[in-house]
C-alpha cells in the first residue's frame, strides 16, 4: 500500500503540471487508485506503473478520467489500459451490466432466448506508451478475443449465447437477433475508427441499438449497480450447452432479403468492390453475387486486416474520399464503371462512379438522394407511395423529393440509426412497417426495407448497382442521374467538417464551444444573418441524461442570400469520438440543367465563405487564432496537430539546406511523424497555397 501511495503522489504532482480542470484530475486519481488497489486489475498494474514511471501524464489522465461512455453507436475508442480505454475489463463490465439489464427486463426469458454476439477484423498491437516487455492484457487483442470475453460474461450470468463462427457484419447481427428471436446482441467493432481503436455496440430484441431511457438504464447497470463480473469459461459454457455457433443458416436467410428488395433485372455493369480490409465480403459482396452481379474484388484491400494497411491514412471510412485511393487504381486497371466500398463492420456504403472518363466521389447525402429518386421512379405506379425516414442532419433535398412525389417523410430524427430503428418499431406496432421503402443518414448509412434495424452496406450496393446498369444502357451514369435530380428539385450542397479535440482538455474545449453557441448564439456569421436558432434541448420531454446528450444539438437557420433557397448549420459534439461536428447545408431553387455548373460554382463560393466565418467563430470561443490555410489541411486532423504543423513548417523549409537527399527525406518524415500515416498528403494543399509547390517538389525529393 505504501508503494501505491507513493505512485499516487507522483501522479498527483504530475497532473498538477497539466492545464486541465481539477474535476478531471480528481476523477482520474480516483480511478487510478481503484485500478492499483483492486485485485481484479492486477494484470493491468505493471503497465500503469510503467506509465507513471515514464511520466506520461497526459496519456494517463486521458486513460483514467472517466469510464468510456456510451454514444450514439455504443462505446468505442482507443485500446489501452484504464476505464477510458477499450480493454477486456471495460468490455466485460459492459456485458455484465447488459446481462443485469436483460435479467431485470426479461427474467428467465433472457436466459432462454439468449443474445447474439458478432465481431469484425480489428486487432490491437501496441503503442508508444505501453511496454511490450511487461504484462500487457491488450497486446494483440482481437475482436474475436473480446467477443469470447462477452460470451463468458453472458453465460456466467446464465444467458444463452449465439456466436458467429467467424467475422460478420453489423447488419447481419441485427438481422440475426430478429431471426433467432433473441433478447439482444453485442457487436465487437469500432466501425470506421482508426486501427488503434475498438469498441462494442449493444442491441435490443428488435435488432436496433438502445435508445433513451433504456440506454441510460444500461449505463447505470455498468457504472453504478455492477459489483462483480460473473464469468464462465468459454469451454465450460460450451459443455453446458450455453454457447451455440451460428453461420451458414443465418447467412442464407439474410441474403434472401436482397432478391426481395431488388427493383431491376439489369446487371450489365462492371463493379469493383473493396471491403476496406473489413467484413464486407460476407454481406456486400455476397449480396451482389446473390442477385446476379459479378463484382470484382480489389486484391490489395479485400483481405481481412485490423491494420487497414493499404488504406490511405489507415482510415477505413467511405465518408473519406482518400479511402478509395488504393482500390481506385485497380478499378482503373480493369476499366470498371463503379467502385463500391464499405467500412470494417460493413454497415456504411460508399461509391465512386466513372463519369465522362473521370472518377467522381459521392458523399452520403448524394447517395441518399440518388436512392430516393430511383426507388420513387420504380414505384411510380404504386397506389401506396410509401414512407422514407431520415435524420435531421441528412439532406433536406430528400424532403423536397418526398413532398413532390407524395411520399411521407419522417425527417427530423436525432442523429444515430437507433432512432431510425425505433421509428420502424413504432410503425410495426401500427401495422405499417412494410410501407417503409428507404431509411438513411448522411454518414453513408442506408437500409432498404425493414429486415434489420440498423443500416446495411449491402442493400444500397444492390440498388445503386441496378440503377447504374439501367443508366449504362442509355449511355448515362449515376452522376447524370444526380444532376437531373438537382435541376428538377434544386441543388443542395451538404458539407461536414469538425474540430477534433482529444483528451480531457479537449472535452472541456468541446463543451465550451457548444455552451457558448447555446447561451449566447451569434446573430450573424460574417455577412450571413441568423433568422432562426434551434436548440434541440428544447425538444421535451428529456427522459434521461442520455436523451439530453443526444439532444445536445444546435441548428442555425440563416437568411437566404442571392442564389440560395436555404442555409443551415447544425452543430453537435460526437458521443463516440473526441470532436465537435458541423453540418452545412445550402439549397437552391430548381434550375435548367444546362445551368448546373454555374449554380454549383456559386453555391461552392458561398459555402467556403460560410465555413470560414462560422469555424472562426468557434475557434475564437476557445482562444485559437486559426490561419486561413488551416482549412486546407486534412479535415480529420486534431486541432493541436493542425496548429503544430504551422509551427513546424518553417523548419521544413530549412531542410533545403540539407545536402544529402536521403537525409533530407528522413528528417522531413521525422518532423511530420506527429501527423500519423501519409503525413505529406495531409498537409500538402496548405503548403502549396503558400509556396506554389508540393512539399516533395519544393524540397527536390
Amino acid at each position: 500500500m505504501d508503494n501505491i501511495s507513493k505512485l499516487l503522489d507522483q501522479v498527483k504532482d504530475g497532473f498538477a503540471t497539466l492545464n486541465v480542470g481539477d474535476k478531471y484530475k480528481k476523477q482520474a486519481l480516483g480511478f487510478l487508485k481503484e485500478w492499483l488497489e483492486d485485485e481484479q486489475f492486477s494484470e493491468y498494474r505493471p503497465q500503469i506503473e510503467h506509465l507513471i514511471t515514464n511520466k506520461y501524464w497526459d496519456y494517463l489522465l486521458d486513460s483514467f478520467y472517466q469510464i468510456i461512455p456510451f454514444g450514439t453507436g455504443g462505446k468505442r475508442g482507443e485500446v489501452g489500459v484504464g476505464p477510458n480505454r477499450i480493454n477486456p475489463w471495460t468490455i466485460k463490465s459492459s456485458c455484465q451490466g447488459h446481462s443485469q439489464f436483460l435479467l431485470k427486463h426479461y427474467d428467465e426469458d433472457a436466459k432462454k432466448r439468449g443474445v447474439v454476439v458478432a465481431y469484425d477484423v480489428r486487432e490491437f498491437f501496441s503503442n508508444k506508451y505501453l511496454n511490450d516487455n511487461l504484462s500487457n492484457p491488450v497486446k494483440n487483442l482481437t475482436c474475436k478475443d473480446l467477443a469470447e470475453d462477452c460470451a463468458e460474461v453472458y453465460t456466467g450470468n446464465g444467458i444463452k449465447v449465439y456466436i458467429f463462427d467467424s467475422i460478420r457484419s453489423t447488419p447481419e447481427l441485427s438481422f440475426a437477433i430478429r431471426y433467432l428471436n433473441a433478447v439482444g446482441g453485442s457487436m465487437i467493432s469500432a466501425s470506421h475508427n482508426p486501427p488503434e481503436h475498438n469498441g462494442q455496440k449493444i442491441y435490443d430484441e428488435y435488432g436496433g441499438q438502445l435508445i433513451p431511457p433504456d440506454d441510460e438504464k444500461l449505463v447505470k447497470e455498468v457504472t453504478e449497480y455492477m459489483s462483480k463480473i460473473e464469468e464462465m469459461s468459454f469451454v465450460q459454457a460450451q459443455g453446458k450447452g450455453l454457447i451455440t455457433f451460428i453461420g451458414k443458416e443465418i447467412d442464407e436467410a439474410y441474403l434472401k432479403n436482397f432478391s426481395e428488395i431488388s427493383l431491376s433485372k439489369n446487371r450489365d455493369v462492371k463493379i469493383v468492390y473493396t471491403p476496406l480490409h473489413g467484413t464486407g465480403l460476407t454481406n456486400v459482396f455476397a449480396a451482389l453475387e446473390s442477385v446476379g452481379f459479378k463484382p470484382d474484388k480489389d486484391p490489395k484491400t479485400s483481405f481481412s486486416s485490423g491494420k487497414f494497411e493499404n488504406i490511405t491514412f489507415n482510415i477505413p471510412n467511405p465518408e473519406v474520399e482518400q479511402s478509395f485511393e488504393t482500390s481506385l487504381k485497380y478499378a482503373k486497371e480493369v476499366n470498371a464503371d463503379l467502385l463500391l466500398s464499405s467500412d470494417p463492420d460493413s454497415d456504411r456504403f460508399g461509391a465512386m462512379v466513372k463519369h465522362n472518363g473521370k472518377w467522381v466521389f459521392l458523399n452520403g447525402n448524394e447517395i441518399a438522394v440518388i436512392l430516393s429518386e430511383y426507388i420513387i421512379q420504380k414505384r411510380a405506379d404504386k397506389r401506396n407511395k410509401g414512407i422514407m425516414i431520415k435524420t435531421a442532419v441528412t439532406t433536406d433535398l430528400m424532403r423536397e423529393i418526398c413532398e413532390k412525389n407524395n411520399i411521407h417523410l419522417i425527417g427530423d430524427l436525432l442523429v444515430g440509426y437507433k432512432y431510425v430503428g425505433e421509428e420502424m418499431n413504432k410503425l410495426e406496432r401500427q401495422g405499417r412497417v412494410d410501407d417503409v421503402i428507404l431509411s438513411c443518414e448522411e454518414s453513408h448509412g442506408y437500409l432498404i426495407g425493414t429486415y434489420a434495424r440498423d443500416k446495411d452496406g449491402a442493400a444500397p450496393a444492390v440498388l445503386f448497382s441496378e440503377l447504374a446498369a439501367e443508366l449504362k444502357q442509355k449511355n448515362q451514369t449515376p452522376i447524370d442521374f444526380l444532376n437531373q435530380i438537382y435541376a428538377k428539385y434544386g441543388y443542395f450542397r451538404n458539407y461536414l467538417t469538425e474540430i477534433r479535440l482529444p483528451g480531457a482538455e479537449g472535452k472541456a474545449q468541446i463543451d465550451k464551444i457548444q455552451n457558448s453557441l447555446r447561451t449566447t448564439p451569434p446573430s450573424s456569421f460574417g455577412r450571413f444573418n441568423v433568422s432562426r436558432f434551434e436548440d434541440y434541448l428544447n425538444r421535451k420531454p428529456i427522459v434521461s441524461e442520455t436523451d439530453a446528450a443526444s439532444k445536445n444539438v444546435l441548428a442555425f437557420h440563416l437568411e437566404p442570400v442571392t442564389g440560395t433557397l436555404s442555409l443551415k448549420i447544425t452543430v453537435r459534439p460526437s458521443r463516440t469520438e473526441p470532436k465537435i461536428k458541423m453540418y452545412f447545408e445550402i439549397g437552391s431553387e430548381p434550375f435548367k440543367e444546362e445551368n448546373f455548373e454555374d449554380v454549383k460554382g456559386q453555391i461552392e463560393e458561398i459555402l467556403h465563405e460560410l465555413e470560414k466565418d462560422f469555424m472562426q467563430t468557434c475557434y475564437r470561443i476557445i482562444g485559437i487564432d486559426f490561419p486561413d490555410r488551416g482549412f486546407l489541411l486534412f479535415w480529420q486532423l486534431p486541432l493541436q496537430s493542425k496548429l503544430r504543423y504551422f509551427e513546424v513548417e518553417e523548419k521544413v523549409l530549412e531542410l533545403k539546406n540539407v545536402t544529402d537527399k536521403k537525409e533530407r527525406k528522413e528528417k522531413l518524415m521525422e518532423m511530420l511523424a506527429f501527423l500519423g500515416s501519409d503525413p505529406i498528403k495531409k498537409v500538402d494543399k496548405a503548403f502549396i497555397a503558400e509556396y506554389q509547390k508540393p512539399i516533395e517538389e519544393y524540397l527536390e525529393l
